[in-house]
């Protein structure tokens, strides 16, 4: 295969995820099926598993643009001189950020847009949120050495309830097709939150 036709493919299955995540963001609780998905990107059925070889592919494509995403700066912010409750906070507020600019990635994280797909999707957004919860646990534990910044409960259940509480948030936006921004209170909340987990020394 020469290089041209290489990024042909690679540019076509970058458009066959985009559509993709659009579609999932402009029809909020419906099911997305492949005839669908091909009339919008303007290609045959066959066409598109061409490029992968099920829908379930598709899907594996875009929670692997999220795990690429979040983690690629979740591993900046966990390396570096902030504080451990500073660390936390970015770790969440940059989910809940991410969720709120791409609509279609929120019904994934919920589960929503996976209902009727095979097992493995849902198995591999939960070990998303399994990474994410350890991160802040660790985190936590690090502060605590570091810092002398201890949790009023364990560290697994405070990075469990944090974690949750950003869930819950995300959960809200997709049941209401979009409108309940996640961020919106965020600031206010953590606020609270960090107060009730958080004591120095």
């Amino acid at each position: 295969m020469s290089e041209k036709q290489l990024e042909q493919k690679v540019s076509r299955r970058e458009q066959i995820l985009q559509s993709l995540a659009q579609m999932l963001e402009v029809n909020p609780g419906q099911r997305i099926t492949t005839a669908a998905l091909a009339r919008e990107v303007g290609v045959s059925e066959a066409a598109l598993y061409r490029h992968f070889p099920s829908k379930a592919r598709m899907f594996e494509g875009l929670i692997g643009f999220i795990e690429d995403t979040l983690f690629s700066r979740v591993n900046l912010i966990a390396g570096s001189d902030a504080s451990g409750k500073r660390q936390c906070e970015q770790i969440l507020t940059l989910l809940l950020a991410f969720v709120e600019k791409n609509p279609g990635m929120a019904r994934i994280l919920t589960g929503d847009a996976l209902s009727g797909e095979t097992e493995r999707l849902r198995t591999r957004v939960n070990q998303l949120f399994e990474r994410l919860e350890t991160q802040l646990k660790q985190i936590m534990r690090e502060a605590e050495v570091r810092e002398g910044l201890r949790t009023e409960i364990p560290a697994g259940s405070a990075a469990n309830l944090i974690l949750a509480t950003a869930e819950g948030r995300i959960r809200q936006f997709v049941r209401s097709e979009f409108k309940r921004r996640p961020t919106e209170f965020w600031p206010e909340q953590w606020t609270r939150l960090a107060q009730g987990l958080f004591r120095q020394g």
